[in-house]
This record gives C-alpha cells, structure tokens and sequence, in this order.
C-alpha cells in the first residue's frame, strides 16, 4: 500500500525554482544591508580627512570631462592595501578624500596606471602634451589622444547647476562659490579645465 510522503521543509525549497530564488536575494539583501547600512554611520566614511576641500568650478568641470571621455574604464582612482600598491603608487585610499566625489572614482581597473596620487607629479605642460598626444612622451602607451579638449571650451552656464545639485548631496558648496562659477571657468577650455582636475587628486594628504 502506498504511503503519502509530506515534503521536509529544504525538499519543499529545493524542489521550488521561485521559493529558491525568493530566499536566494532575501539572503543577499539581508547580507548586504548588514554590510553597507553601518558605513552610512562611521565617521571614517562620512567625514572628510583634513585638507580635503571639494572642487573649484574648473576642477569640478575636469572631472565631468574625465568622466564624459571614459578616463575611468582605464585607471583606477583607488590604491589598494597592499604593500606594491604603495611602493608605487603612495599612500593608500582611505573613503575619507573621497566624500565629496559623486560618484567616486575607485576600482581594479589597470590598463594605465592608478591616477589617485598623480596630483602634482608632473607640470601642466606635461599632462597637456601626454592628453593632446601620450606618444609624444610615452612611445608604448595605447591611451588614445585628445586633441579636441585644446578646441573646445567648458560651458559656464552648466557649473552653476552642477554645484547646486552636489550641494544637495552634501558637497559644502557656498552662495558665493555657486554665484562666481560661471565666472572661474569663462574662457577656459576642456583641456585646461581636465588638467585642473588631474593635479588635485591625490594632494590633500600631500
């Protein structure tokens, strides 16, 4: 005579495809929450290091460049905790010098170098020849060149907005700074406004 055979509770979840993949992202929600959640409240993540200031209106546009032109699918803004990475690269990352970048910059990514201490290592005139052309100083480098950014011009009347918006996200950006950042940026072009940006990264704790 046949008996009826009642399902154990992880049979019952083994033989469901819904049932498995429901508990599967609960497990994974629940296991990232209790990860994530705590560093909205730690001081070392929410605070900025000291001398670390947000950017000027000409620096803020080099970075809106530096991410239009995909600088980031190729360096990493980020040295990681290993001995290597700071023999080369210097002092490592801390989520403190990056509190007012939205969204920050860190990653693994490596076909060129890590830029996030490149502030102040080489002369303006450097990173125009290497951006214009990185041939001309670096025979090998595969980096494509921008020779646009000589000819083009940064818009004034799109930085007011841009401060305002990261002012809602935190950035201490003042009255003042809103109001004269049309004017800091006038006539300056894109490539002027990009290497504004490279030699600040890094230099704070410098």
């Amino acid at each position: 005579m046949a008996q009826n055979h009642t399902p154990a509770g992880h049979e019952k979840i083994e033989t469901s495809n819904f049932l498995m993949i429901v508990l599967i992202l609960l497990a994974v929600a629940v296991g990232g929450m209790v990860e994530i959640v705590p560093l909205f409240f730690q001081r070392s993540t929410t605070q900025p290091l000291e001398g670390v200031k947000p950017y000027t209106a000409l620096q803020l546009a080099g970075r809106d460049i530096y991410l239009r032109e995909g600088c980031y699918n190729c360096h990493s803004q980020m040295v990681r905790p290993f001995r290597a990475e700071a023999l080369r690269y210097g002092q490592l990352s801390q989520a403190g010098e990056f509190v007012y970048d939205h969204p920050f910059q860190w990653g693994s990514k490596r076909t060129g170098p890590d830029l996030h201490r490149v502030g102040g290592k080489y002369s303006d005139e450097w990173h125009l020849i290497h951006l214009y052309n990185p041939r001309d100083l670096v025979p090998e480098s595969n980096m494509p060149a921008y020779p646009w950014l000589l000819k083009a011009t940064v818009e004034p009347e799109s930085m007011a907005p841009r401060m305002k918006a990261l002012r809602t996200a935190g950035v201490p950006y003042s009255d003042a700074e809103i109001a004269k950042a049309a004017e800091d940026v006038k006539g300056r072009t894109e490539m002027d406004a990009l290497i504004a940006y490279l030699q600040v990264l890094g230099t704070a704790r410098k």
